[in-house]
């Protein structure tokens, strides 16, 4: 017995050696060489290959057998070379599914069997073998599917043949492999019937690869609409695909059942009796995640970030430095110009992008010394300005040609005096406490002891601010205080916690006086990530998605309906009414047509229930994908567009 080859299997030895003879210069063969492709005598037209299979001398009959089933390999041999060859290898086949098959027995499969009858069974198999795989080159395919023979052979093989016995097996898959390329040229007439036996086959089989290609083979005959008339709602065949349907792992398995499953589906009263069928929601079911497990999927990121306007989240409010009465009475003590300059250092700083006016600056002098014209007397304005750059050496004094003439002082800048932080603000008295700020929380604990020093009674209420604390003792009271006064440090933040502030406009105030009141601002990163199918669905998922395509427009067939106009509906969209009953008794379609509907109802309930599952389907094809996004829609409103 010999394994099923393939056709173009490059790792066999056999197929290597082939290759290379062929590829080899046109040198001729040593005389010693009895490789199948050297040995030219046997192969050409009345030669002893014929011969020995017609002489009825087994050790000829094995030869020749043996040798064909090394040729059916070889891409450059061809049946047609040796006249007769095909009806001789039909010779014993023939034999074996009209006579052959009955030796078989439960005896002869416990117990050795006849050496006789295993020799024939070979011989059947390995004829039928050369015929299957010669098929499969096409010089010669034409000449084995158009052969008187083919047909009966395969016909009686699926018939008569137990495939429930290992011994039939081999038989039965070849012979079904010929049945299925002469698909086409197969008249089904009631001797001549193999569908209920390849249904059984499918069905009750435990053998693989036979059910593989009893469900090909019944996919190829249906093919062909002339067949439609032998589907049946409730084949044993629909049963065998839907239970294989599952199994995700056996791509050969799955696409048999698919390919029988569509075919079954594409005639209109088969998908119409399906939608009754009691496993149609789970088969939906399966095919939606066939879908989902075949995509292949990239994930794509677009950053839709807009601009961003962010503030410092802890800001520190300075103010314009101001003299004081000790600097004042430091200066007045000086004469000009040296007046001017200490004036100059103790007033203003370096800084590449201020600027002031010049009549800012010759102000800010005059305004603070003019009030003492006791002391030395005021320098003119452009004194004071010269003397900017000999105090300030990146200050410059220029002017500045726009549409009105500008003169500044470039690189200086007033110097800036921190404003006390009011967290650290006495707020006793009803916050009536005009102390001001003070510079950290133990100064202000020391201040509000004092509030309770000044204090005579022994007890009394808390006037922190609105504080609704009851009277209590000092001691008590000194304790209650603390609940106040903030911490020393700012608390640490977390370290995913950022140190700025989004503003909603790049205009937007901070700080403000109520900060519950700030516009919500836009988020920081905003970035849309989304899978994308990579590569179009392979041959399975586009099957299974046909498969529900039909059963979807099945389910919908009523909803397309066009809406009626006469005098009680005006045509409005939408407006469908049932026949009555009447009707469905004139027409004689009631019970068709009542089953139909609930079909159709039960079709429009799957489709809902898998609604959320569709979601997850992503076809790279722009129409596959509308046919998914129709078919999600239809799950929302229960209609089709």
């Amino acid at each position: 017995m010999y394994a099923t080859p393939v056709r173009q299997d490059f790792t066999t030895p056999y197929y290597r050696q082939a290759v290379h003879t062929t590829t080899r210069a046109q040198a001729p063969p040593p005389v010693n060489d009895v490789r199948d492709d050297y040995e030219r005598w046997y192969t050409k037209s009345s030669n002893r290959m014929l011969l020995s299979l017609r002489s009825g001398i087994h050790s000829e009959i094995g030869w020749s057998l043996d040798r064909l089933c090394r040729l059916c390999q070889n891409d450059n041999w061809s049946l047609s070379s040796i006249p007769g060859l095909i009806d001789a290898l039909f010779e014993w086949p023939e034999w074996y599914v009209t006579e052959g098959y009955k030796n078989i027995t439960d005896s002869a499969s416990l117990f050795s069997p006849d050496p006789e009858q295993a020799r024939d069974r070979l011989y059947a198999i390995e004829g039928l073998f050369v015929l299957r795989n010669a098929a499969l080159d096409e010089k010669n395919v034409w000449d084995v599917i158009n052969h008187s023979h083919t047909l009966p052979l395969a016909i009686n093989a699926v018939k008569n043949l137990d495939f429930e016995k290992d011994e039939n097996c081999e038989f039965l898959v070849h012979s079904i492999d010929l049945l299925l390329m002469a698909a086409s040229r197969l008249i089904i007439t009631p001797a001549a019937n193999p569908i209920p036996n390849l249904i059984n086959i499918a069905a009750k089989s435990s053998n693989r690869t036979l059910i593989i290609s009893a469900l090909t083979a019944l996919y190829y005959i249906f093919s062909n609409p002339a067949h439609h008339g032998y589907l049946s709602a409730n084949s044993a065949a629909l049963g065998a695909a839907i239970r294989y349907l599952p199994l995700f792992v056996d791509k050969p398995l799955i696409d048999a059942s698919l390919n029988y499953l569509y075919v079954h589906l594409s005639h209109p009263p088969m998908a119409k009796a399906f939608l009754l069928h009691p496993d149609m929601p789970k088969v939906l079911r399966v095919l939606v995640n066939l879908l989902i497990t075949e995509q292949i999927e990239e994930k794509v990121t677009y950053d839709v970030t807009g601009p961003i306007y962010t503030v410092p989240s802890t800001t520190h409010l300075t103010r314009d430095h101001e003299l004081t009465p000790e600097e004042m009475q430091t200066l007045l003590e000086l004469t000009e110009p040296e007046r001017c300059y200490s004036w100059m250092r103790t007033m203003f700083v370096a800084k590449v992008d201020g600027e002031l006016t010049q009549v800012d600056f010759w102000n800010l002098y005059k305004d603070a010394f003019s009030p003492y014209p006791d002391k030395a007397p005021l320098l003119v304005a452009s004194d004071v300005i010269k003397n900017v750059s000999l105090v300030i050496p990146q200050a410059q004094a220029m002017v500045l040609q726009e549409p009105a003439q500008r003169f500044i002082v470039r690189g200086v800048d007033r110097r800036k005096d921190p404003i006390p932080v009011e967290r650290f603000k006495c707020h006793w008295d009803r916050s009536q406490c005009s102390v001001p700020a003070h510079s950290s929380s133990a100064e202000l604990f020391d201040h509000i002891l004092e509030h309770l020093a000044a204090v005579e009674a022994t007890e009394f209420p808390c006037l922190w601010s609105t504080c609704p604390a009851q009277p209590k003792p000092k001691h008590v009271l000194r304790s209650h205080i603390l609940t106040h006064l903030s911490t020393p440090q700012a608390s640490e933040k977390h370290p995913s916690q950022s140190d700025t502030i989004t503003l909603p406009t790049a205009d937007s105030p901070y700080p403000i006086s109520v900060p519950t009141l700030r516009p919500v601002p836009p988020p920081r990163s905003t970035v849309i990530s989304y899978p994308q199918p990579t590569i179009d669905p392979p041959p399975t998922s586009l099957t299974a998605l046909l498969c529900i395509r039909i059963l979807f427009r099945t389910s919908f067939a009523s909803s397309e309906a066009a809406p009626r106009v006469d005098a009680d509906h005006f045509g409005f969209p939408g407006v469908v009414e049932e026949p009555d009953e009447q009707e469905l008794a004139e027409e004689g379609e009631g019970e068709a047509l009542d089953s139909e509907l609930e079909g159709e109802k039960r079709g429009r309930k799957a489709f809902m229930s898998i609604r959320r599952l569709l979601e997850g389907v992503r076809m790279r094809d722009n129409v596959l994908m509308g046919w998914i996004v129709e078919m999600i829609d239809a799950g929302i409103t229960g209609t089709t567009a």
